[in-house]
């Protein structure tokens, strides 16, 4: 064919495409847009389906028990109807009437709340100036302590409550030999159990000391996130140390450590092991928190409705903290 020829003949005639098979199929099946919906609908049911396991699981071991102790306050269960499996009677809310109109009770609360803050201020204060230590060690020392911080974490609480007994022992105690060295050989044999201000500082260390690892390598995580270049435009701009951390460091790292005080407050407002193993498993009335004083109710005076009447009182007194927890967690998008 010439150029003459190319010239004159017309555009090319487009050939038609011969029928694809239809990939997809309409109506209401699979690629319909009715099938957006059911989707969506499915991927929303998932999480819920993933989890449902765990939650019949919990249910299956915490319903029956919460329930039986809700019955329970409200009747006068004793040894009695506990051997004989006689139906206990029906006293209402006198259970709890008894109980918060005995000084007794009031006088435990607020032993128990002074020693949670003690242990609080005094965990949370020392494992942020650990956490902040931290970000200023080498990659190696860091790591020896966290190393260090996770062994004792995974301590049993019989062993360390062992090695409490006997640092503070009276007659070979380390604490006694120790302050022996500074005042004088006659602090030896002093017993730190007799006065119950001493003995709570004994149990108090003890919970610190069990409590600190968590909340270091918590806030140690937390400290991380704080952006570096806020940081240094901060120091650049002439603020010292203490303007950092307040106006830098302490919004970022705030909603993890409102977090980490309050979970430490509801474990330390419920302490038991500690205080029931250090004073060999029979506990003075002067060393009873709460917990102790439901257990000392419900199965040395056997009273098991006392008991059950107190623990609930607990609970009531711990929602708060716990709803505030919550709140927390919403606002840091944990839970939508």
């Amino acid at each position: 064919m010439t150029a003459a020829d190319t010239k004159a003949a017309g555009p090319p005639v487009p050939v038609p495409r011969a029928p694809e098979p239809d990939r997809v199929r309409k109506g209401p099946g699979r690629g319909s847009p009715d099938s957006g919906p059911r989707q969506r609908k499915k991927g929303a049911l998932l999480p819920y389906l993933l989890i449902l396991p765990a939650i019949v699981a919990i249910a299956a071991v915490y319903a029956f028990p919460l329930s039986k102790t809700v019955i329970m306050s409200f009747q006068d269960m004793g040894r009695k109807e506990l051997w004989t499996g006689d139906a206990p009677p029906w006293v209402g809310l006198d259970q709890f009437t008894n109980i918060l109109g005995d000084s007794e009770f009031w006088s435990v609360t607020g032993r128990t709340v002074v020693f949670m803050a003690v242990c609080v201020t005094v965990t949370m204060a020392a494992g942020l100036l650990i956490a902040m230590l931290m970000m200023r060690l080498t990659t190696w020392v860091r790591l020896v302590l966290t190393a260090c911080l996770v062994a004792a974490w995974s301590m049993p609480l019989m062993v360390a409550a062992s090695i409490f007994r006997w640092l503070s022992d009276s007659d070979y105690g380390l604490i006694n030999t120790l302050i022996a060295k500074v005042v004088g050989e006659d602090f030896l044999g002093h017993n730190w159990f007799l006065d119950p201000k001493q003995g709570f500082a004994i149990i108090s260390l003890l919970v610190i000391w069990g409590a600190i690892p968590f909340v270091v390598i918590t806030l140690y995580a937390a400290l991380t996130q704080v952006p570096k270049e806020l940081e240094e435009a901060a120091a650049l701009d002439g603020a010292n140390v203490l303007k950092v951390f307040t106006f830098v460091t302490w919004p970022v790292i705030r909603p993890v450590f409102t977090m980490v005080t309050t979970l430490s407050v509801i474990w330390d407002f419920n302490v038991f092991g500690q205080i029931w193993l250090l004073r060999g498993n029979k506990p003075e009335p002067e060393y009873e928190t709460l917990g102790l004083y439901s257990f000392s109710k419900a199965f040395e005076s056997t009273s098991f409705s006392q008991g059950t009447a107190i623990a609930l009182i607990t609970v009531v007194l711990l929602s708060g903290v716990a709803v505030y927890y919550l709140r927390q967690l919403m606002k840091t998008g944990e839970v939508e």
